[in-house]
């Protein structure tokens, strides 16, 4: 059931994830859920804040600004968390 799992948390957007996340926390918050079922929630929180993490972390390799040249044309890009920026 765990790679089942895994292998539908890989399919979701973030945000799907999150939200999906954000349940399972409420869910465990409430202190209604039996001890195992619990357990199988808090497993299912673990795989998809990995996946957010791991979409949060694709994301920010994409994200780059444009440095532009003396000219004001784009003369390269910088990352997004460039200090200098």
């Amino acid at each position: 059931m765990v790679e089942s799992a895994a292998s539908d948390i890989a399919g979701l957007t973030f945000e799907d994830a999150l939200r999906a996340l954000e349940d399972v926390v409420r869910k465990l918050e409430s202190g209604e859920v039996p001890l195992d079922d619990s357990i199988t929630l808090y497993e299912r929180g673990e795989h998809l804040r990995k996946h957010c993490q791991a979409r949060l972390d694709a994301a920010q390799l994409r994200i780059e600004r444009i440095v532009a040249g003396p000219d004001g044309s784009a003369a390269g890009t910088q990352p997004f968390d460039d200090p200098d920026r």
